[in-house]
């Protein structure tokens, strides 16, 4: 890892809050990206890693579900705002995002998934456990509010193999 994964994580959870960042998932020579708002990083199993949460309605959660990485992409500058809103309403079924957005990829350093290029803070990681959420166990209120129309997420835990500033 170029940087320690806890690096820069104060403004990297503070910009996934404020605009997001790209989720990147690859399913043999289908790729994709979507705009997360929703993760966290931490120290679990006694290693560092990233969770995070998909609908099982998105497109994304097809790819990732046959894949055994993914890739996190967090933007520090504002030029990929317009993307991000882009890749957080449209679903890869229906538009080329790469495409759309004049996205530009980049090999990963240290998994076969690129990284979204010109982005600030990089997290590469390979996924460990995944687990479909039971809402049965969900706080009624989060329920309510997250899930008015049943769409649970299915989450996912990255073992981070590589943390670095892009830039």
């Amino acid at each position: 890892m170029d940087l320690n994964y806890t690096e820069n994580l104060e403004k990297g959870i503070e910009l996934l809050q404020k605009r997001g960042a790209f989720l990147t998932v690859k399913d043999g020579d289908i790729l994709n990206t979507m705009t997360i708002g929703w993760g966290s990083v931490g120290f679990q199993w006694r290693i560092p890693v990233f969770a995070v949460l998909v609908r099982k309605s998105r497109y994304t959660h097809n790819l990732i579900e046959n894949a055994t990485e993914f890739t996190i992409s967090i933007p520090f500058e504002e030029e990929l705002k317009k993307s991000l809103a882009f890749c957080g309403t449209k679903s890869g079924r229906d538009f080329n995002k790469f495409q759309e957005c004049d996205l530009k990829s980049e090999g990963g350093k240290e998994v076969s998934t690129p990284v979204i290029a010109n982005c600030g803070l990089i997290y590469e990681c390979k996924i460990i456990y995944k687990q479909d959420m039971d809402p049965g166990l969900l706080d009624e209120d989060l329920d309510k509010n997250c899930y008015p129309d049943k769409d649970y997420h299915t989450m996912y835990f990255g073992k981070i193999v590589a943390c670095y500033m892009n830039k």
